[in-house]
């Protein structure tokens, strides 16, 4: 890659902003020396760390790096022998703590959101949770060696304290003595070279003994060591130099723990570092708004609302481009402070930026190409030592990149052809845009020059642009318009300003037929730009209204449909309610009159008070399930007997038997139904088979169209019975009902038995009974359900 676009696209900026999001020293250190790559599959596998990064931070925050520095100078003095001191091994400690817990952080996020190329990198980081231990054993928070650090250390500061408590006790004892504490210039306890002692006046001096430390800087005070505590200071003193021996024995020792692991952790150092950059970059794409880019490496550049990352978001005008599909050249004309330097900048910089495995400043579906260098002649680079002028400088470094440039190439030119004469630099520029454009290279250049949008007019693969001017209020817009050339706008800017309208015609009198029929047909493509835009505009308005009213709509029909369900199913709870409380005082009466009957002998048959119960069971309201929403799928034909069905209120499939008016029997496994057409969808058509008659005994079913909670078999033989019983149970245990009765009476109790046998191996019964006294007695089976 070309070093001089680094300064010309001002990418160090975008590096220092990046660093600036790093956690780590070594994240920073990592962002500071980013280079974009070449090649096609290092861009995106450095793209999907970026993607991940963001994915995580935008799921679950930043990544947990506290903690982690930068120890490897630490490290390479442990291995060759030296020894750390405690802040340097509390900080591999911590560093070992932070790592662990950013690979744990990443693991969590991994099992929900799978960040795989993350993950896959956070597990080369090692387990050192043994050194870890070990010098957290031994070193405190603050780095301190604690006294547990070992048994050796532990004793000696015991003795240390001992030794400083009875000091201490001895001077206090002598500076409370009235004979010396008028000798005294305050009546405290202080240290001086590791020594205890006590401020003395000057003026006693030579009545008071021992040895003088220190003393005021006005000298009228001398810090004395009393000669009675000279041998305990001494001691004291033997106890620190004790105290820094064994110090330095477990500090050696933690070294060389450390020394021993110095790869693995130098490679776990650099890892966290890599993953602090990623996290980094993932930053600076949130902050930034960016989005991800895809990548190719055919040339083919497409940015969607591109904005330079230099320029505050909300004074950026994006711009959108489109090259090396249908064009590979575009040519820029305009006038000055347009925009058009700011443009070629924002194609050079993002460009840098997603081969740096970069998030850019722009909207989902850009495109970027990996370009093998990328060359730029941007601004004003006159030197006077070198004795170049702007012409000069200009063609030094154009002659330069035509050196360089391979088809692969981006080349971005600005002010092609300047500061030289008009006819001269417009033949220069053209031809070498013809250079250039025949070697294939992508290229984006801007100009003064009216003769080159005749060119890119002329010319196959090449294309007119212009940065967009606002002739009424005499400013630029800073859009770009590709495929429409700029227009000079003297004219409209001189009058605007005033100038004398005969002098504007005369100029205008002055200038070629062909390049006033130019001038005119620009004016006349922007006029339709505009108009196409703000019917798009429009266009679009109406589109996303119509869309919230759609949304509105089915948020009301939803909540419609919710209400109505509602209101329902209120409905036919008071139902059930009123008929609950009916059927009590039904029973209550019931009950009354057996007991009547039992006082006056009087004769109530039994079949008739089950009949009435009957009746108020079937008089309250069956529950209707809300059932989900189904598309309608469009029958071919109306169903017949013999289609193969499905049930939706049951979620099953069966095969019609027989058609009944807007009604169908269906057959499900061994139950028969009546269900509604409306609920039943054809599967497939099948001719109409006919049904095998069999000559059966008819039972007698309490009701046929509706859910029964009584089945009487009086009557029947035992081999009718059981299947009636069969076909009874599936019914009831599809209603939800928890007790059914079987009338059978009582006669000779083969049906009784025969029927209680098979309940008591039906999968569906949980348990069986005869009738209590009201409910038929030993004639009536009363079965629960499961």
């Amino acid at each position: 890659m070309d070093q001089k676009i680094y300064k010309t696209m001002e990418y160090a900026k975008i590096l220092h902003r990046l660093a600036s999001h790093a956690s780590t020293s070594l994240g920073k250190e990592i962002a500071e020396q980013l280079q974009p790559v070449t090649q096609l599959s290092d861009v995106k596998r450095l793209l999907q760390a970026t993607d991940e990064a963001y994915t995580i931070d935008r799921l679950k925050g930043s990544a947990p790096f506290g903690g982690v520095v930068d120890i490897r100078s630490s490290l390479q003095r442990a291995h060759i022998g030296g020894m750390l001191g405690p802040h340097e091994l509390l900080d591999i400690a911590n560093t070992i703590f932070g790592g662990r817990r950013v690979k744990r952080f990443i693991e969590q996020v991994h099992d929900d959101h799978p960040v795989p190329m993350l993950h896959e990198l956070s597990q080369l980081i090692t387990d050192q949770k043994p050194l870890e231990d070990s010098i957290k054993a031994c070193i405190d928070d603050q780095a301190e060696v604690m006294d547990q650090a070992s048994s050796e250390l532990a004793l000696v500061r015991r003795e240390l304290r001992n030794g400083e408590v009875r000091i201490r006790e001895k001077l206090e004892q002598m500076i409370r003595s009235s004979s010396v504490a008028k000798m005294l210039q305050d009546q405290l306890i202080t240290i001086r070279n590791d020594r205890f002692v006590i401020p003395v006046k000057q003026e006693y001096r030579s009545h008071f003994g021992g040895i003088v430390h220190d003393q005021s800087s006005s000298g009228a005070t001398l810090f004395i060591e009393p000669e009675s505590i000279v041998a305990m200071n001494n001691k004291l003193r033997e106890a620190r130099l004790k105290e820094e021996r064994e110090i330095e024995k477990i500090l050696h020792r933690l070294s060389d723990e450390a020394g021993e692991q110095h790869i693995l952790l130098q490679a776990d150092v650099e890892m966290m570092g890599q993953l602090d950059f990623m996290f980094a970059k993932a930053r600076l794409a949130h902050v930034m708004k960016a989005t991800l880019p895809i990548m190719n490496d055919r040339g083919f550049l497409k940015l969607r609302k591109g904005r330079h990352p230099l320029i505050d978001i909300d004074k950026v005008v994006p711009i959108d481009l489109e090259l090396g599909n249908q064009y590979t050249s575009i040519i820029v004309t305009g006038p000055n402070t347009g925009g058009k330097t700011v443009s070629l900048k924002t194609i050079g910089l993002l460009s840098l930026m997603a081969m740096s495995g970069l998030f850019i400043p722009a909207e989902d579906g850009s495109q970027m190409c990996v370009y093998d260098a990328i060359y730029a002649d941007i601004g004003d680079e006159q030197s006077i030592e070198q004795n170049l002028s702007t012409f000069s400088s200009h063609m030094t470094n154009i002659i330069r990149i035509l050196n360089h440039m391979s088809p692969k190439s981006l080349v971005l030119l600005d002010e092609l052809g300047a500061g030289t004469d008009p006819a001269e630099g417009s033949a220069l520029a053209i031809s070498i845009l013809e250079h250039i454009h025949a070697m294939g290279c992508r290229m984006v250049a801007t100009t003064h020059y009216s003769e080159l949008k005749a060119y890119a007019y002329d010319r196959n693969g090449v294309i007119n642009a212009s940065m967009e001017f606002d002739v009424q209020t005499l400013s630029p817009t800073y859009r770009l318009l590709v495929g429409i050339p700029g227009r000079s706008n003297a004219f409209a800017i001189a009058e605007r300003l005033g100038l004398s309208h005969e002098i504007i015609e005369h100029a205008r009198g002055t200038v070629k037929e062909e390049d006033l029929r130019v001038e005119s047909m620009i004016a006349s493509l922007e006029e339709n730009r505009l108009s196409a835009e703000a019917e798009r505009e429009s266009a679009e308005q109406l589109r996303r209204e119509l869309e919230a009213l759609r949304k509105q709509q089915e948020s009301e029909r939803d909540r419609f449909d919710a209400q109505r369900d509602k209101m329902i199913e209120k409905a036919e709870s008071e139902a059930r309610e009123v008929i609950s409380k009916a059927k009590k005082e039904a029973e209550n009466i019931i009950s009354d009159l057996r007991k009547l009957a039992l006082e006056e002998g009087a004769s109530v048959k039994e079949h008739k008070l089950i009949a009435a119960r009957r009746a108020l069971d079937e008089a309250a309201p069956a529950h209707k399930t809300a059932t989900p929403k189904r598309a309608k799928a469009k029958q071919q034909r109306p169903i017949q007997a013999g289609d193969e069905v499905v049930v939706y209120s049951l979620n099953q499939r069966g095969h019609v038997v027989e058609m009944s008016g807007n009604d169908a029997v269906v057959q499900l496994g061994i139950m028969k139904m009546k269900v509604s057409l409306s609920d039943l969808e054809m599967v497939q058509s099948a001719p109409a088979k006919a049904q095998p008659q069999r000559n059966v005994t008819p039972v007698k079913r309490t009701r046929d169209d509706n859910i029964r909670t009584e089945l009487d078999l009086r009557g029947a033989n035992l081999e009718e019975a059981i299947m009636e019983v069969d076909r009874f149970i599936d019914e009831a245990f599809l209603s939800n009902l928890g007790q059914v009765y079987i009338i059978h009476g009582k006669g000779t109790g083969i049906l009784r038995t025969g029927i209680q046998e098979y309940l008591r191996k039906h999968r569906n019964v949980k348990s069986y009974r005869l009738g209590n006294y009201g409910e038929g007695g030993s004639g009536v089976t009363v079965a629960e359900l499961s």
